[in-house]
Formats: structure tokens, sequence, C-alpha cells
């Protein structure tokens, strides 16, 4: 458009990513010049109020002769919003271009000038117009309400015209006009008397007010400045509150820290007893294991040897099962104290007393192996195990 308009430059939407004021201003100018070459802008734009003086004078002729209501806040802004109210003039002036056709003919300046007029002259006209008719039209109605009623106020015009005027009635009107006046200048007289009471009143409450805030500030000062007795007792109170804080902080990190430290210790414990369970239990099967393939390739030997090598399975099994309660205990001797028996039931005396003797004799060996963590059984002793043939029917032994 500005090309079309015959705008010397080539401008872009790229020259306004960025806040131009002094391109704006070029382009508003040589706008406002295409549309009124006579008209007469300062171009000064170096400082703010240049500025502002400039965009609000290019503003104010646009709304005057082109009525083109304009944002000056944008035109301010110089960047892409600007660029919208500067295509408001364009358009206009684009569009009145594009009217005329291929039958435009280029006219001087001065053959222009002859049909352009200022309308900035007329403006102050077109405003007094305006009112004066308003003030006719009202006149008007006024007018004709008061001729409708001609007729009866015709009537009361023409008697009191025919009446005489009489002096007596003249004078008691008079007179009863001046006693209103004097009522009313006797009443103003009054007000003003009063007036100077009120303001008496007033300012001895304004005195009185301010000896009473003298007074108030006095006390409040001595309030001040005296120490309330209770002042001592309450400061030592509030040292002894601020020990006991500490001190409480500091039992409560210590307990905090304790309670870590226990749950620690449990987890520890359940950890080393599951892991000492899982060892148990793969030492059962392992037993198990191999009990069934030595008892699978076991050989019918006598009576007689049956019965020697059920009396040392007996005390063999008796051993593995002191191993397995040494070990339950030392793993579980912390949580508390654990009875573990036997298997076996209804031995006799003197089962019992040869059990308790082996036990004795054998806890500092069975005390050394459960702190190894081995856990091993001797092949000799396995191999006696495994030659255990099936119990007998009349055997004390369940298993």
């Amino acid at each position: 458009m500005m090309k079309a308009l015959g705008y010397p430059r080539l401008i872009s939407m790229e020259n306004f990513r960025t806040p131009n004021f002094m391109l704006v201003s070029e382009v508003l100018l040589w706008l406002v010049k295409r549309y009124e070459p006579q008209t007469d802008i300062p171009p000064d734009v170096e400082t703010e109020q240049d500025r502002v003086f400039f965009i609000k004078a290019v503003a104010q002729f646009m709304a005057t002769k082109a009525h083109i209501k304009l944002n000056t806040k944008k035109l301010y802004q110089a960047d892409g919003y600007a660029v919208k109210e500067l295509l408001k003039i364009t358009s206009v002036l684009y569009g009145a271009m594009n009217t005329k056709g291929t039958e435009r003919t280029e006219v001087s300046e001065e053959d222009s000038s002859k049909f352009k007029f200022d309308l900035g002259s007329k403006v102050a006209d077109l405003k007094a117009a305006r009112q004066l008719a308003s003030e006719i039209t009202s006149k008007g109605a006024s007018l004709y309400d008061l001729l409708g009623k001609e007729v009866e106020l015709r009537e009361a015009r023409t008697e009191s015209i025919a009446r005489p005027l009489e002096i007596n009635e003249a004078e008691k009107m008079m007179k009863i006009a001046i006693n209103n006046i004097l009522e009313q200048v006797q009443k103003t007289k009054d007000m003003l008397n009063n007036v100077t009471l009120d303001e008496a009143n007033l300012e001895a409450r304004i005195e009185k007010r301010k000896l009473e805030l003298e007074i108030s500030q006095k006390r409040l000062q001595t309030l001040q400045s005296v120490r309330p007795a209770f002042m001592d007792e309450y400061e030592k109170i509030e040292e002894e509150l601020q020990k006991q804080y500490s001190s409480y902080l500091e039992k409560f990190h210590n307990l905090s820290y304790m309670e870590q430290l226990l749950d620690e210790h449990r987890r520890t414990e359940q950890e080393m007893f599951e892991e000492a369970a899982n060892i148990l239990h793969l030492m059962q099967n392992r037993l198990k294991e191999e009990e069934q393939n030595l008892l699978k390739s076991g050989n019918n030997d006598d009576s007689d040897v049956e019965i020697r090598e059920d009396e040392g399975s007996d005390s063999e099994e008796r051993q593995i099962m002191k191993q397995r309660t040494a070990m339950e205990t030392k793993v579980q001797g912390r949580s508390g104290k654990r009875i573990v028996g036997t298997m076996h039931g209804g031995d006799t005396e003197e089962d019992e007393d040869s059990e308790d003797s082996e036990i004795d004799l054998d806890d500092d060996d069975d005390d050394e192996e459960v702190e190894d963590d081995s856990m091993e059984i001797s092949p000799s002793k396995s191999n006696r195990r495994a030659r255990k043939p099936e119990p007998l029917e009349e055997s004390d032994n369940d298993f």
C-alpha cells in the first residue's frame, strides 16, 4: 500500500520486529502530509515529551479531519501493533486511490487545493449550531405548552387589567412582603449568632481534648518508664523455659537417633536369623537326601550289628540335634531365650543320663563347630547313619 501511495522507501514487517519510533514518526508525518499537505505538525521526536506531543497531534488531526480513531499507546510502542494503526490511515488513502481507477489523472497541488477546505475552523461552528438546534427544540416545546394555556390565562389577564388598582390592598401586600423579609433577616442573624456560639463551644471542646491528650501522654510515659513488678519473674521463667526447650530438643534428637540404631540392629539380627534358618534348612535337606541315598544302598546285616548301629545312630542323631539347638540359641540369644527339644519321646532314665553325659562332654566341640559355621558332619558318622536300617516295630524310636 505504501509503495502504491508513492512512499519513497521500501518498508516491511521486519522493520518493526523491534521498536522503531523514527520510522513510525516518518511514516505518520508522510501520511498526514499526503492527506493534508498544508497541515503543520512539528516533526521533532528527539525527547520523550516531543514524541508524546507528536503522537497526540497526529491522532487529533486524523480524528478531526478523517474521522479515524488511532490508539496512541500502540503508536508509541512503534512495533507490530503500531503497524495495525498505520494501516487504518493507509487503507483509507489506498481505497480512495482505487475508486478513481484508470480515470485518475495527475492534478497539480494548486488545482487540488481548490477542492479542499479547512475543517478545523468549521468544527467550533458545527458544535455551536448543534447546541443552538437543541435549545431551539426545547424552547419551542415550552412555548407550545404555554400557548396551550393561553385561553385560560387570557381571561385572568383581562380581569386583572380591567380591575382598578386599590392603594390599600397594595400597601397591605407590601407590608406583608416587608415583614416576611424582616423575619428572614432576623433568622439569618440568629443563625449567625448561633454559629459564633457553636464556634466558641467547639474551641472550648478542642482545648479540653488537648488537655486530656496531654494528660494521657504523660500517663503513658510514666507507665512506660515504670518497670512492672512481675517482669523479673517473667524473665526468669522465660530463661528456664528456653533451657528446658533446649534440653527437650537434645533428648528428642538422642531418642530419635537411638530408635534409628535400634531399628538397624533389629534389622541386622533378623537378617542373620533368616540366613541361619536358610542354612539349617539346606543342611536338613542335604542330610535327608544323603540318608535316603544311603538307605537305598544299605546292606542287610545281622540283628546284633543292626542293634549296635541303631544305638550309634541314636547318639549321632542326638549330637546333630545338639548342634542345631546350639546354633539356634546363638542366633536368637539376644532377642530372648528359646526352648528346643528333640523329636524323641519315651526315653528311659538310663538314656537320659547318657544323654546328659554326652551333652557335657560334647559341649566344647559343639560350640566350636557352631562358631566356625561349618555345619558339616564327618564322613564316618554319615556312613554309620547311612547303614541305619528301617526302625523296628518294638523300638521306642518313633523315627
